[in-house]
């Protein structure tokens, strides 16, 4: 939604191969077929990314230098406000891991 549905939108119209990382595979799907009606882009994918779980990052990044044979740009768009403290099963306050931490990560695992 927001930001990320846009910038996705608009290198899909640029018929860029666009893979959309989301939490929830139903919201990210409706915005995969949504992106793809409104583009005529069959190359928009979705893949499932939690921020918060460094082990996600580091399966979500896994599969994209096992998947791709490329990445030419990278929109760590993700991020949360508001939310209630709370501790990720890695032991990492929620909003810290998601809004930084995993981001980090996941730059570094994908850097060439």
């Amino acid at each position: 939604t927001g930001i990320g549905k846009c910038v996705a939108m608009d290198l899909a119209r640029r018929n860029a191969r666009t893979i959309l990382a989301c939490r929830s595979r139903e919201r990210g799907q409706a915005a995969v077929e949504e992106i793809r009606a409104a583009t005529g882009n069959p190359e928009v994918v979705l893949r499932l990314l939690d921020t918060a779980s460094l082990a996600s990052v580091r399966a979500f990044a896994s599969a994209v230098l096992r998947e791709e044979s490329r990445l030419d740009v990278l929109v760590n768009n993700a991020g949360v406000t508001g939310l209630p403290f709370a501790i990720t099963s890695e032991g990492l306050e929620q909003t810290f891991a998601t809004n930084y931490l995993g981001p980090f990560l996941l730059t570094n695992l994908l850097l060439g």
